[in-house]
């Protein structure tokens, strides 16, 4: 099942959407490029079922330091 989570880039500022397979694990980890920069990020998602919900909240920071 997937689930749609923001995560704003650490670079231009610009909020993301993304799709998370919530049936993958509780702890996840990928790369994710922003979609307005195309800057990669690396994405660390935990994933909660509440009230039969599932939902995803994403930390987000910079594959590079080098922007």
């Amino acid at each position: 099942m997937l689930v749609d989570a923001p995560f704003d880039c650490q670079c231009c500022g610009a909020v993301n959407v993304t799709s998370v397979d919530v049936s993958a694990g509780r702890k996840q980890s990928y790369t994710e490029d922003c979609q307005n920069c195309c800057r990669p990020h690396l994405l660390y998602i935990t994933v909660e079922v509440r009230d039969g919900e599932a939902l995803a909240t994403i930390d987000a920071e910079p594959e590079s330091d080098f922007f």
